[in-house]
């Protein structure tokens, strides 16, 4: 017992001298250890998503303000299908292609199939704009997971730590602040991880949420008017065979 507590009050002694990050990551139980490398990970992952998902939303803007500027240019239909059914689209472009392929696809054969085509063309962009959703959206479920159980996983690290920490105070017998702060601080550090986390984690996936729904309700606003002009022509072209 006698061993047990000078070893006890060794390593207490040990710690009180040193507070850096590494000092405290280092001297931690194993189980807290685990815990303050998982959080340290689930932050390189968000942050990696973050970096990740802003890229690709402003690089997705940018051609869909592109795509736009060429649509309403007075480009022909055909012309711009031609330009862009060559490439890997996304977004406005992705649903543009969709109908468009749709559309030609109706017309092919000695007997267009239009009577119901204005309502195939509405399923085919709305398959398009859900799939190019899920693309968007992809992923941002680990920073709502993060951002909600990082804080509780530090918590569950802290716990375990300050635990362990009385047990070795109990075994020395010594309930001095030099002996004690340590241990506790280094307690603390993993719910100081959780939180950073979590921070970032939620705030990102707010913000990256909101693009993602002006994203799809841009490409919704541009399904709806696409929608309108292909009717117009479906109902000329209906039209023109009753007479």
């Amino acid at each position: 017992m006698d061993s047990n507590v000078a070893v006890a009050g060794a390593e207490l002694a040990a710690k009180a001298g040193d507070f850096s990050l590494f000092a405290l990551f280092w001297q931690a139980h194993i189980v807290v250890k685990i815990v303050m490398l998982g959080l340290l990970s689930a932050s390189v992952w968000c942050w990696a998503i973050i970096v990740d998902k802003t890229l690709l939303y402003r690089r997705l803007r940018g051609q869909m303000n592109r795509f736009e500027d060429a649509f309403w240019s007075g480009q022909s239909l055909e012309d711009l299908y031609r330009t862009y059914s060559t490439r890997t689209n996304s977004g406005l472009s992705a649903v543009f292609v969709a109908a468009m392929t749709e559309w030609k696809q109706s017309h092919e054969g000695s007997h267009p199939a239009v009577a119901s085509l204005a309502q195939r063309l509405d399923r085919v962009m709305t398959m398009t704009i859900t799939r190019e959703g899920e693309r968007l959206e992809s992923r941002l479920a680990v920073l709502a997971s993060v951002g909600s159980a990082g804080p509780f996983i530090g918590l569950f690290g802290t716990v375990w730590g300050i635990m362990t920490s009385f047990q070795a105070i109990a075994v020395s017998e010594s309930t001095n602040l030099a002996v004690v702060a340590p241990g506790i601080a280094e307690a603390l550090f993993a719910t100081a991880l959780g939180l950073l986390a979590a921070i970032p984690a939620v705030i990102f996936y707010n913000k990256l949420s909101g693009d993602v729904a002006k994203l799809i309700t841009r490409m919704d606003g541009f399904a709806d008017e696409f929608l309108a002009i292909l009717s117009r022509e479906i109902d000329e072209r209906l039209e023109g065979e009753r007479y």
